[in-house]
């Protein structure tokens, strides 16, 4: 075959190559020169078996040109492969060429050329051919998953290697991954070690290569594909597996009491057509592994549906109530298996099965009553079980010292009740999938605030501590503006004040400082008076030292709320981003969803493809609002709240991802802008999609009187919390779009829900979607992840993209991102403007975070899950940085996240041989100082702990 190329011509049509001379080596390890028409001869007949033409004949014309177009591409890679140094084996031709068949599209084709293979193995192995060492090979067996002891196929796991690195093969290796899995296999090995040992390999190689990441996920996806499909598959069949083996997933999972029978009033041949396998390979490692341990529904522990199996056993659980199921499942499916919004975990867990209980939070009020206090544990207990995050409201217990009426004793206050809550939610840990969690709110004048402080403390009697539990303070606004004067605050018995914790804003420091004349008239048994900026210190601290409780503010959180009208906000949710009203008679609910905003950059990365967007948040809000009616409510009181007010949490994910897209770094006022156009986009779309699901379905049942039925905006409430507070209120109030336009049609249609926005961590979608939690900024460039699915190296792909184009991304810049923990703030050779755009979580000043939540979170109509970062103690900076967040009129806040003992010892190290720390590691302990004369490649990878990476994921 003359024609076939030898290589890429230059601009002067000459054929660089030419003249050049490879060899191939052999299975018997002799050396042969490269023959490209033995390639055509190989092809060219197994084109002649599937047409059914003797070997003698020859093919017509256009069946010519196919194979020579087969042949011209297989040429052209293993030319390549030559000529970047790799020693050409005969195994990894083939290979190409089985690989190339199938991309073309000759799946049959392909059929007859691997039975060839198989058949020509065959035949070597009746002839004992020698090995590479000159010897016969001792055949290696291996235990498949029917408990058969089967011959280990070596180049069958090559085979699948290969097409795990297809297109990736300029930066991945094929045969270094199998190469070093095969060291690992023995006689008798089970066939899952033998893919795990293929995985594992591929897995060591992430930190320096994020490509690998996807290999993994390949590898994995090939187990998955054999343990849900049941049979040893070739990658030709899959698709027609997965459209012939859906059917009887549903018919299995509803025998099995895995799936509901809803499901088979479907058109499953319409739905299984509708499944788009390639979607697959757009898994990170980190998240198929995640999807497979978590989310995958089994049986008697073997998966029985593979992932696009899953994503489309979500949407139809979620388009069961509509007309044109179909139609919309197929829709929610698209949305979902590109990533373009993720439903929360309990909804992946639960949708198509028999308990869809499908909301992600649960707030609770408990009331001051023994029987209430057990009651809402008692509820607690059912709501985690079917995977809810709780929020439980305790100011309303009594404190310490407090007449108990009945017994004429005396109350030991409300932390004990908290101690029984904390192991209720160890006890129940959301049905054995993760851990229960919950937090518990108190508010800042409930005398026993300063026990609560101390929850989490390490030390102290263990019977008033909650351990497992979060806490947050609960804070009115005149409480802050008591700090800021330097003023006495007063802490008071709930039972002796028994109003306060239902008012808010002006009514409540009304109230509040006529409580505080009762008291110094000696009209009130109970009250403490203390340094308001004492007790804000003492809560600082805390925060500091123990990550609890968390900041959010009680007065913001009711004055912006639609609801006003029917309630009070007595609490946030676990993540502090659900912002509801509860009593005795309501818990409030939450269903919750994200955006994944990277998925929305326009192609020119200037900023938001606003087509896509509206779509996307039109079918997510449609998505969340069907939950309301499917879920399965454990309790009355969740049921009675839900159906009244229809609540829904749309929120984002992927914020740090975009800014990279864009080019933006997150300290800047490009983010912060970016922040607010972004959001405001959002908000525009959920408001009018929930406008007009109130056209086709009517509005909520308490929407009269709210604030949406009076023309307020979410944005329109600002002006309101700056007249409660006196001011003390910098929030920014520009707009880009036709807001009027969205006014006129609230008034007109409605809304459908009471609530739509609020953004939660997605710790665990947002790991399924291979892209950045929330709206969190880069943590390290390079760390270990934990959580219940292992350990994995999450690198930062951006990052190594740039240092690849500038010819900087090499062993030794590997070595110096793990000496330095994943930042690059001290390396040298990093361009400025590289380390500006990459700027990670500690060496970010916090005022950026804040004012990028702050332009969020005048569009939300609910809260956001804002994590603030702090490098080491500095207690004026900490009181600063709270202040600041609430004059930015945020109703909350998360974790405080610090790096207090949390750094890889350098025990490992050579320290000398790099330069300064960053800033934020300066105050690490001298025992890392060690100087061991070792080489820095040994040093581990920076480790995420519980409190700098609490990947709390009981919300998303």
């Amino acid at each position: 075959m003359s024609d076939a190329p030898k290589g890429q011509m230059d601009l002067n049509g000459v054929d660089p190559l030419a003249g050049k001379e490879f060899t191939v080596r052999k299975r018997d390890g002799r050396q042969e020169q490269f023959n490209d028409q033995r390639i055509y001869l190989a092809i060219e007949s197994a084109f002649k078996a599937d047409l059914g033409i003797n070997q003698d004949q020859p093919l017509d014309l256009e069946d010519q040109a196919k194979v020579q177009t087969v042949t011209s591409d297989v040429v052209q890679k293993t030319i390549s492969r030559a000529v970047h140094g790799e020693q050409l084996e005969v195994e990894c031709i083939q290979d190409w060429v089985e690989t190339q068949l199938m991309d073309a599209g000759y799946h049959s084709i392909a059929r007859r050329y691997i039975l060839y293979r198989e058949e020509q193995k065959k035949k070597r192995a009746l002839r004992g051919e020698k090995n590479v060492d000159g010897v016969e090979s001792t055949p290696l067996y291996m235990i498949n998953q029917d408990g058969q002891r089967v011959l280990l196929d070596l180049q069958k796991l090559r085979r699948k290697v290969i097409r795990a690195c297809r297109e990736l093969e300029t930066v991945c290796s094929s045969q270094e991954i199998t190469d070093e899995a095969i060291q690992n296999l023995y006689d008798g090995v089970k066939e899952a070690e033998a893919d795990q040992a293929l995985i594992m390999a591929a897995k060591a190689r992430i930190e320096r290569e994020p490509a690998y990441s996807f290999v993994s996920a390949r590898l994995l996806l090939d187990s998955i594909y054999r343990e849900v499909l049941q049979e040893d598959f070739n990658h030709v069949d899959l698709k027609s597996l997965h459209r012939e083996g859906f059917k009887q997933y549903i018919d299995f999972g509803i025998e099995k009491g895995r799936l509901t029978p809803d499901l088979k009033a479907y058109d499953l041949d319409k739905i299984a057509n509708a499944i788009v396998l390639e979607r697959d390979l757009s898994f990170t490692y980190l998240g198929l592994q995640t999807v497979y341990d978590r989310y995958l529904t089994h049986h008697e522990g073997r998966r029985i549906e593979t992932p696009q199996f899953f994503w489309m056993r979500v949407a139809m659980g979620l388009a069961s109530n509509e007309e044109n199921k179909v139609e919309r499942a197929i829709e929610f499916y698209n949305v979902l298996s590109q990533f373009y919004f993720v439903s929360s975990t309990p909804t992946l867990f639960n949708a198509g099965t028999l308990h869809p209980q499908l909301s992600s939070c649960y707030l609770s009020t408990v009331m001051d009553d023994l029987d209430h206090i057990f009651k809402v544990v008692s509820d607690d207990a059912r709501l985690s079980k079917w995977a809810g995050g709780l929020g439980n409201d305790w100011t309303n217990v009594r404190a310490t010292g407090g007449h108990i009426k009945g017994t004429n004793g005396t109350s030991q206050g409300v932390i004990p009740f908290l101690k029984v809550a904390n192991d209720t939610a160890v006890a129940v840990n959301q049905g054995g999938k993760r851990k229960g969690a919950m937090c518990a709110y108190l508010e800042t004048w409930h005398l026993d605030i300063e026990d609560f402080l101390e929850l989490r403390k390490n030390t102290g009697d263990e019977r008033r501590r909650t351990h497992d539990m979060n806490t947050a303070n609960w804070i009115p606004d005149l409480f802050m503006k008591r700090v800021r004067q330097s003023e006495k605050w007063t802490l008071f018995n709930p039972s002796e004040t028994p109003d306060l914790h239902d008012l808010y804003g002006a009514a409540f420091e009304q109230r509040y400082e006529e409580y505080e004349a009762l008291a110094a008239a000696g009209k009130l048994v109970q009250h403490k008076e203390v340094e308001a900026v004492d007790l804000y210190r003492r809560m600082l601290t805390m925060l500091f030292e123990t990550g609890h409780p968390w900041f959010t503010f009680k007065d913001p959180s009711n004055i912006r709320s639609p609801q006003h009208h029917t309630g009070v906000v007595h609490s946030s949710n676990l993540c502090t981003e659900i912002l509801l009203n509860t009593s005795d008679q309501e818990t409030a609910v939450c269903n919750l969803g994200s955006v994944n905003l990277v998925r929305h950059i326009s192609k020119d990365k200037s900023g938001i493809d606003e087509v896509r967007l509206e779509q996307t948040v039109t079918t997510a809000i449609r998505m969340l609002d069907n939950v309301i009616d499917i879920n399965y409510y454990p309790t009355p009181e969740a049921r009675n709240s839900n159906l009244k007010h229809r609540p829904i949490g749309l929120g984002l994910m992927g914020f740090q991802d975009a800014l990279y897209e864009i080019g933006v770094s997150y300290a800047s006022m490009e983010a912060v802008e970016f922040a607010d156009v972004s959001m405001e986009s959002i908000s525009y779309y959920a408001i009018l999609a929930s406008t007009k699901l109130a056209s086709e379905r009517g509005t909520y049942e308490t929407y009269p009187g709210s604030k949406w039925s009076e023309g307020l905006l979410p944005i329109d409430t600002i002006n309101l919390l700056e007249q409660q507070r006196g001011g003390f209120v910098d929030m920014d109030r520009t707009m880009t779009k036709d807001w009027d336009t969205v006014r006129a049609a609230v008034l007109e249609h409605g809304m459908r829900n009471s609530n739509t926005m609020a953004i939660a961590p997605t710790a665990t979608i947002s790991n399924i979607s291979g892209v950045s939690q929330s709206i969190e900024p880069a943590y390290k460039h390079l760390f270990v992840k934990s959580n219940l699915s292992g350990e994995f190296t999450v690198n930062n792909v951006y990052l190594i993209n740039e240092l690849k184009k500038r010819g900087l991304w090499d062993e030794e810049m590997i070595d110096d991102l793990k000496y330095y923990d994943g930042s690059i703030e001290t390396i040298d050779r990093i361009p400025d403007e590289v380390k500006h755009l990459f700027i990670t979580a500690f060496e970010l000043e916090s005022r950026w975070l804040i004012e990028c939540a702050s332009r969020r979170q005048k569009w939300i109509d609910m809260g956001q899950s804002l994590n603030l970062y702090m490098s080491k103690p500095d207690g004026k900076a900490l009181a600063n940085m709270y202040q600041f967040a609430w004059e930015k009129g945020l109703k909350t806040t998360y974790y405080l996240r610090s790096l207090a003992a949390t750094q890889i010892e350098k025990s490992t190290m050579d320290i000398n041989k790099r330069g300064l720390q960053p800033r934020w590691m300066k105050s690490k302990s001298a025992s890392s100082e060690i100087e061991v004369n070792r080489e820095i490649s040994q040093a581990p990878t920076p480790k995420a702990c519980s409190i700098t990476d609490p990947d709390c994921d009981a919300c998303q």
